[in-house]
């Protein structure tokens, strides 16, 4: 099982989430998707951490920019996807798609998402019911397509839609309130689209980050997942 800490960087700008894991059993722990290093090394020295690991979901610089950083400072190697190997700063492990990676004693499962990039990953701990999306899932929309076509992520979304209903999704953005427009337009007079964006809202009064929620509730809520067939899917663009 893992812990997992929110952690929001570049703040007003790109509202960017990168996350630390903690393995429970060991307490190895990694940084998911560092998009900066001030907040990231302030979370650890609160935490006492010292990260091993440093895991990028694709190779944009808002998910990989303090990738050099940390590992210079920490010693922690850093694990992407083999097919981004020659784009993600420092790489020292490679993973492919339904491979595996162990933080301590809690395996990641690999999960290939093309179509925001063409080597974009999701990081699944079926144990911890927990998945971290990058840019490829958002609350109620998906990422745009920067090297992918629609057909591509089209699969990826069947991916997304094929883990359990009680994963908690974990996205690299807090892009909450571009997606609520989104999906209102596009479901109407779903009454549960009301309740999310109540949930959201009630959330971002805080400060608090509106992740983790169930991917039951967006498969609900989100027009992407909601579509049943790829021409639904597609009209959506």
């Amino acid at each position: 099982m893992i812990k997992i800490h929110t952690v929001l960087c570049r703040e007003g700008t790109m509202d960017n989430y990168a996350y630390i894991l903690i393995d429970e059993a060991t307490g190895t722990s990694a940084v998911l998707d560092p998009s900066e290093t001030k907040p990231i090394i302030k979370k650890c020295e609160e935490l006492g951490l010292k990260p091993a690991y440093i895991l990028n979901t694709h190779h944009h610089f808002d998910h990989t920019e303090g990738n050099l950083e940390l590992k210079e400072k920490y010693a922690a190697k850093v694990v992407g996807a083999a097919k981004d190997a020659h784009r993600i700063p420092g790489i020292d492990i490679m993973v492919e798609d339904k491979g595996s990676f162990d933080l301590g004693k809690s395996r990641a499962e690999i999960i290939a998402v093309p179509g925001h990039t063409t080597g974009h990953i999701l990081w699944y701990f079926p144990e911890s019911k927990a998945v971290f999306t990058g840019d490829m899932l958002f609350n109620l929309c998906i990422g745009g397509l920067f090297e992918g076509s629609p057909r591509q992520m089209w699969q990826s979304v069947l991916k997304i839609k094929s883990l359990p209903d009680d994963t908690l999704f974990y996205p690299g953005h807090e892009y909450t309130a571009q997606g609520a427009s989104f999906a209102k337009y596009n479901l109407p007079n779903e009454p549960e689209l009301d309740k999310y964006i109540l949930i959201a809202q009630q959330k971002a009064a805080q400060g608090q980050p509106v992740c983790p929620l169930p991917l039951k509730l967006e498969k609900l809520c989100n027009p992407y997942l909601r579509a049943r067939s790829e021409e639904e899917f597609l009209k959506l663009f």
